[in-house]
């Protein structure tokens, strides 16, 4: 962009602002989630499943923005801990199901906790956590529709 000065230090960089960010969040995170016996990429997860149970892989890794081949593994594990069941669907045997257990659906009884000590801990009040989640999904529209167009230039 002409007249916009680009940065020269990491900290002034917004991918270093967003990475330094999110590990942060995921240690805050972890301290809630060690508890359950979950990682925050397995919770998050089975937010989506509580949100409508009975996903299909490709749909789960869509909606976090994650590739099959990264989720499987991931979905494996819940699948081990008795959270979740994996099954082919009856209508096409290419797409495998994700549904949740009953100790799945237990878990989201404690989910509710989890958010408001989060919500609490960032220090933002609901404005702020409206706008920065607005800005965070325009960013990355703005970003997903330039990995397109560059998927597309590529190939």
């Amino acid at each position: 962009m002409a007249g916009t000065p680009t940065p020269s230090h990491a900290d002034d960089l917004f991918c270093h602002a967003i990475y330094a960010t999110w590990h942060v969040v995921n240690r805050a995170y972890k301290r809630h989630l060690s508890a359950l016996g979950l990682t925050y990429p397995q919770y998050i997860t089975l937010v989506l499943l509580w949100e409508r149970d009975h996903r299909i892989v490709s749909e789960i890794a869509s909606s976090l923005a994650m590739e099959t081949s990264t989720l499987t593994p991931l979905l494996k594990r819940l699948e081990t801990n008795g959270l979740v069941r994996r099954e082919r669907s009856k209508q096409d045997e290419r797409q495998v199901v994700v549904s949740l257990t009953p100790a799945g659906q237990a878990l989201q009884s404690k989910a509710g906790a989890i958010t408001a000590c989060m919500i609490k801990d960032t220090g933002l009040d609901h404005q702020e956590l409206e706008a920065m989640i607005a800005t965070l999904r325009k960013l990355g529209a703005g970003l997903s529709d330039l990995g397109e167009t560059a998927d597309k230039t590529t190939a």
